[in-house]
């Protein structure tokens, strides 16, 4: 008997778990979705190989480098995978930021907060001092979302050089820093 992928957080209605290859279908569909361009940018996978590779090169390899990454984002009902939510450490930014993607069948149901209280109680456990998190200008679900969280707008922030700026929020999840 093979065991399941790693389940790292789990709230009320969902579990975040490792993503794996075998996600790559869910992962493509995310990353194509119009609204994920919009507001988090055109990764530029194409193909389920792309998807294997962005996987394996991206949530894999920071789960393993810093002991946190991007999870995947399953309903416990019925197991579905609804989005994407977990910790990225971004070379643009000093601290360790908040992400979230979801599929647009599953917005509006109060998953991506779910899930991203699940990632902020992670983040305090992992003994990580400060969260960011970045939203383009117009994002207002994301925005409301973390405002709602506890996070604070800090101001606008040019992560990538010859983009444009995003606005960035925080929070301290410990006393001392």
């Amino acid at each position: 008997m093979t065991a399941g992928p790693l389940e790292i957080i789990r709230t009320e209605r969902l579990r975040l778990r490792l993503v794996e290859p075998g996600d790559a279908a869910v992962y493509l569909e995310i990353l194509n979705d119009p609204a994920f361009i919009e507001h988090i940018g055109d990764r530029g996978v194409r193909t389920l190989e792309a998807a294997v590779s962005s996987i394996e090169n991206g949530p894999i390899a920071m789960q393993r480098t810093r002991g946190h990454s991007m999870y995947l984002v399953e309903r416990l009902e019925d197991g579905r995978a609804v989005g994407l939510s977990g910790l990225i450490k971004r070379d643009g930014l000093e601290d360790v930021d908040i992400g979230y993607a979801f599929l647009p069948h599953y917005r509006g149901h109060g998953y991506a907060f779910e899930a991203a209280q699940g990632v902020v109680a992670h983040a305090r456990l992992l003994g990580i001092p400060r969260l960011v998190a970045i939203t383009t200008q117009g994002n207002a679900a994301s925005i409301q979302l973390l405002l709602r969280l506890g996070m604070r707008y800090q101001g606008t922030r040019v992560v990538v050089a010859g983009e444009p700026a995003l606005n960035l929020y925080g929070m301290e999840l410990s006393e001392e820093r």
